[in-house]
């Protein structure tokens, strides 16, 4: 049984982030368990941020509390106490068991042990100007000791460098909603890509959606090369089994040399890739 962490092919290999904590589809988003799991396999995984009325992270995709969790209204209103007593919901909405995670829970248990290989993307979802000092500060507090098992990314490159720049390694998105409609020459794809390096130096890893990859490979303009020859990592997002085209599109990113490839459903898409392969 596929176990979800990496493709191999040839002499590359591409691991398979689980985004959102979700090893498969079915999976609660951004539980413990998951969490605990990934950190004994040494997985590459996605926890997206918000920041909350401390100036502390949750682990939340969404500017309200309602969709993702048993709560209600801003997550940036909530207090700690507020969202301890929180329960994480369920893909269908329904209302489970699992705690919401906070980042001084990430860092807990990335300090009771993990495989040296993992690595968990903090994925930024606040801009700039709702930060301040306070944010900065636990932030950095927070993660020092376990600097090394997470990366800090975000489509705000400020924001990104404010928050962890003197603690953790960084990466940078800069694919818009238009990105995709915008890249229908191969000049377009090559200014796309030169203007995201320049605006982000010091990024370790640059995370572009997949089909903007794919486009711009159409178009003769190898991103992911791109990046390798800036000495950058490239994360292509977000590829799902259900796609239209979905072993093709995970071949042809594999054999650009992707670094790693965000999905809900790591396993399937090792075992397609594998399928792939057989005679």
């Amino acid at each position: 049984m596929p176990d979800g962490i990496e493709i191999v092919s040839g002499d590359h290999r591409t691991r398979l982030k689980w985004h959102r904590l979700q090893r498969r589809p079915e999976d609660i988003p951004f539980t413990p368990a998951r969490l605990r799991e990934g950190m004994v396999l040494g997985a590459s995984m996605e926890v997206d941020l918000r920041r909350r009325a401390d100036g502390g992270f949750a682990c939340l995709h969404d500017e309200t509390l309602d969709r993702e969790t048993t709560g209600h209204g801003p997550v940036a209103a909530a207090g700690v106490g507020d969202l301890r007593a929180l329960r994480m919901r369920g893909n269908d909405g329904t209302p489970t068991e699992g705690r919401l995670l906070l980042l001084e829970d990430l860092a807990e248990l990335a300090a009771t042990g993990a495989d040296p290989a993992t690595l968990v993307q903090l994925d930024l979802k606040e801009a700039d100007a709702a930060l301040d000092e306070r944010s900065v500060d636990a932030f950095c507090a927070t993660l020092a000791p376990v600097a090394g098992r997470f990366i800090l990314s975000g489509g705000d490159w400020t924001a990104v460098r404010r928050l962890g720049a003197d603690v953790l390694r960084l990466g940078f998105d800069p694919c818009d909603d238009d990105t995709l409609s915008k890249l229908v020459t191969s000049a377009a794809a090559e200014r796309f890509i030169a203007a995201a390096l320049e605006r982000a130096p010091e990024a370790a890893m640059i995370y572009l959606s997949w089909p903007i990859v794919l486009r711009a490979d159409a178009l003769g303009v190898d991103l992911i090369a791109a990046c390798h020859a800036a000495g950058k990592s490239v994360d292509a997002w977000t590829l799902n089994p259900d796609h239209p085209g979905a072993a093709a599109a995970l071949a042809r990113l594999v054999a650009l040399r992707a670094d790693q490839i965000t999905t809900d459903a790591p396993g399937v898409l090792e075992a397609m890739f594998g399928a792939t392969r057989r005679p």
